[in-house]
This record gives structure tokens, sequence and C-alpha cells, in this order.
């Protein structure tokens, strides 16, 4: 992070900003890695602005998230939410139903690796409310 401690170093472009139907708030995402038949993973970068978040969702071959600045937070259901930290990296297992995103302060930057990408890539579903978020 810089000097004020909710602006956030950006390692790749903003991207565009994610629609209303898969995230609460201003989420940025670029893609850097497309997925093809020869590498099968895609790769992105997310920023979310304080607040922010994906709805629920899952993949048919999980996924690994890389916080590179910022803070936010993650949950697979049923479990407590985890906070998350620049440095940090989070294994979400295969069809198993999660979110991330900001704390209510400070951004997050996370880039995302979804393998095998042959199976599927991502099942978005319902919105987090601001209850489950604010837990």
């Amino acid at each position: 992070m810089k000097n004020n401690e909710k602006e956030l170093d950006f390692i790749f472009p903003k991207g565009e900003l994610g629609t209303k139907d898969l995230f609460m708030g201003n989420a940025h995402h670029i893609g850097l890695v497309d997925a093809d038949s020869v590498y099968t993973t895609a790769v992105g970068n997310v920023y979310f602005e304080p607040g922010a978040r994906s709805n629920w969702h899952t993949h048919p071959s999980g996924q690994i998230l890389i916080i590179t600045d910022g803070v936010g937070y993650h949950q697979i259901e049923g479990q407590a939410i985890e906070v998350i930290k620049k440095g940090d990296v989070v294994k979400c297992p295969p069809n198993v139903r999660h979110w991330h995103g900001a704390s209510p302060d400070v951004g997050l930057q996370q880039l995302y690796i979804v393998p095998n990408t042959e199976k599927g890539i991502v099942d978005w579903e319902e919105a987090v409310s601001d209850e489950e978020y604010k837990k």
C-alpha cells in the first residue's frame, strides 16, 4: 500500500467494472491469461473498491487467490469469514460455495488462478447480503 493506507499500488491496469448481477459495489476485472486447450488455466486480476464483494460462487476445479494489496474477506459457506491481506494465498476447493471481496474501509487486489478450465470456470449464484458481509 502507498503512504495513505487506503490507497493501493496497482500492478496491472484496473480493468473493466464488473456487472451488478455478479458483484456488490465496484469490482474491476482484467483477464491476464485466457484459458485455452494448451494451458487450461485462466488468470486475472480483480480490484475490489472498499466494501465491494463477489456473489456466492463455485469453481468446478477450484480457484487460487493471491492477494497483491489491500485488506479483504474470504468466506467458504458454513465457515467463519477470514481476513485476507497482501501476501496471502487462498485455495478455494472445487465446487465449494464461497465469496471474497474488500474490507469496508480498504480495497483489495487479487490475482485469481482457475485451473482445468475444460471443466468450466465459474458458476455464479446469489449476492452476499449486507448481513452476511458484516458478520
